[in-house]
C-alpha cells in the first residue's frame, strides 16, 4: 500500500492533503489525530470510496477499486454491525459472501474458514448466540473475525479498541498478531498512544494533512503531538495511560 503525495477532496474541497508513506506486508501502521483530522477519509481512499485529486494511492499494486476484494474494513462497533438477529457464526460467515457472489451458497470450506476466524478471536463458544446479545467488546471481536474470514491482504480498523474490556482487548491483540504473521498489512486509527507504541511498526500523524510519520518512539513526541492536535499550542495532549500486557513484543 502506497500513498504518494496524495490529496483527497470532496466536491473539489481538499479534506486531506499531501499524505505520503508505505505499508509493507505484515506491518502495522497507527493513524493518530484529533476527530475530524481525516483518518476515516484516509481509509475511504484505500477502499476507493474517496476521490484522490492529486498524487496517487496504490493498494496491493493497483488502484484501490481494483483491490477491494483483498481489503477488509472493521468499523467501530457502534457504527456498523451485522443484522442483530443473526447468530455469531452467521455474522462471521458474512465475511465469505464477497468471494461467493450472489448465487453460490457457502461451502464446507467457507464454513471452516469462518470457524477458524471465530476461533482466532476466542469466541468459538459463542458461535450459536445471537449477535445482539453480546457485549460491545465481543461484538468488536466478531466484526474482526468477519474481516479475517475474508482472508484480506490489507486490514483497515477504525478505533478497534475504543471502549472494549481488557479481555476483549487482549483477544483482539492476539488475533491481530496472527493476522500479521500471515502477511496481512494492518492500518488502524486510534487515540491510544500507549497502544500505538505497543502494537504498531510505525505511526502516521494526521490533521487534515500529514504532520509526521515513522517509528512510534520517534513520532509520538510531545512536540509533534502538540502540533498535530493543537497546532503547537499548550493544550492537553491525548492521555498516554500505561497498559498491562503480557508481552512487550506486540502480543505475538
Amino acid at each position: 500500500m502506497v500513498f504518494d503525495r496524495a490529496t483527497v477532496a470532496y466536491d473539489r474541497v481538499p479534506v486531506l492533503e499531501n499524505v505520503h508513506g508505505t505499508v509493507e506486508s505484515g506491518r502495522t501502521v497507527a493513524v493518530i489525530g484529533p476527530d475530524g483530522a481525516g483518518k476515516s477519509t484516509l481509509m475511504k481512499a484505500l477502499l476507493g470510496l474517496a476521490p484522490v485529486v492529486s498524487g496517487s494511492v496504490t493498494v496491493l499494486g493497483c488502484p484501490p477499486m481494483q483491490a477491494r476484494r483483498r481489503v477488509a474494513y472493521v468499523p467501530q462497533v457502534d457504527a456498523l454491525g451485522p443484522d442483530p438477529q443473526v447468530t455469531v457464526a452467521q455474522a462471521v460467515l458474512m465475511g465469505r459472501y464477497r468471494s461467493l457472489g450472489w448465487v453460490r451458497q457457502p461451502t464446507r470450506t467457507d464454513r471452516a474458514i469462518a470457524a477458524r476466524a471465530l476461533e482466532t478471536v476466542g469466541l468459538t463458544h459463542r458461535a450459536g448466540d445471537r449477535f445482539e446479545t453480546l457485549p460491545g467488546g465481543q461484538r468488536q471481536r466478531v466484526l474482526l473475525a468477519r474481516a479475517i474470514a475474508q482472508q484480506p491482504h490489507l486490514l483497515l480498523l477504525d478505533e478497534p479498541f475504543d471502549g472494549v474490556d481488557v479481555l476483549s482487548q487482549q483477544a483482539l491483540l492476539s488475533a491481530l498478531a496472527a493476522v500479521r504473521s500471515a502477511g496481512t498489512s494492518v492500518m488502524m486509527s486510534t487515540h491510544d498512544l500507549a497502544l500505538a507504541h505497543l502494537t504498531c511498526d510505525s505511526v502516521w500523524l494526521l490533521n487534515r494533512r500529514q504532520l509526521g510519520s515513522g517509528p512510534a518512539a520517534a513520532t509520538l513526541t510531545p512536540e509533534k503531538l502538540r502540533t498535530t492536535y493543537h497546532g503547537g499550542g499548550p493544550q492537553h495532549l491525548p492521555h498516554h495511560r500505561p497498559r498491562h500486557h503480557p508481552s512487550r513484543h506486540r502480543a505475538e
